[in-house]
């Protein structure tokens, strides 16, 4: 094992000292909190629940191009905590990430936005959520399970190559 990480010493000039074709990625520029909801409608009553509440989770990602050549991906994560009884919260969060790609081909732009840009995002939304459930008096708090990006837009390709067909059928 060597101490020399991946990045150190990798590029001379702009070239790889390999000799190989240079590799494609990308840099994180900028995270932000687009929108953060949080509701506990009901406290303190949804404080003292017996049990576990049923959990309904919505994600989406979202990327779009900048016109300075930048891209700017949205991972939209919604958590809604009930009972029989009453709501216990509603959390909502719009996180995003300012990324610039290097050396990547037209061909894998859109996976790397909506796989591996949201993977490196979600560590972080996923902190947001655990505090704000937190302030808002859960204990512990709620601690999203990891998320399969590259599962959602596989299923997302799907829907969309059967969508046509599946309209012309109806």
């Amino acid at each position: 094992m060597t101490d020399v990480s991946p990045t150190d010493n990798a590029f001379e000039n702009g070239q790889p000292q390999t000799g190989g074709p240079p590799r494609g990625g990308f840099r994180i520029l900028a995270q932000y909190v687009r929108d953060l909801s949080f509701e506990n409608p009901n406290a303190p009553d949804s404080l003292r629940i017996d049990g576990k509440p049923a959990i309904d989770m919505g994600v989406e990602m979202n990327a779009q191009g900048r016109p300075d050549g930048l891209f700017e991906v949205e991972l939209r994560l919604s958590i809604k905590a009930s009972t029989d009884a009453m709501t216990v919260f509603n959390v909502e969060l719009q996180y995003g990430g300012l990324f610039a790609l290097h050396g990547v081909a037209e061909q894998d732009i859109e996976p790397l936005l909506l796989i591996e840009c949201p993977r490196y995002l979600f560590p972080f939304a996923r902190e947001i959520i655990a505090r704000a459930t937190s302030d808002g008096g859960f204990y512990p708090p709620f601690m999203l399970d990891p998320i399969d990006f590259a599962g959602i837009y596989v299923a997302r390709q799907q829907s969309i190559a059967r969508g046509p067909a599946d309209q012309g059928q109806a």
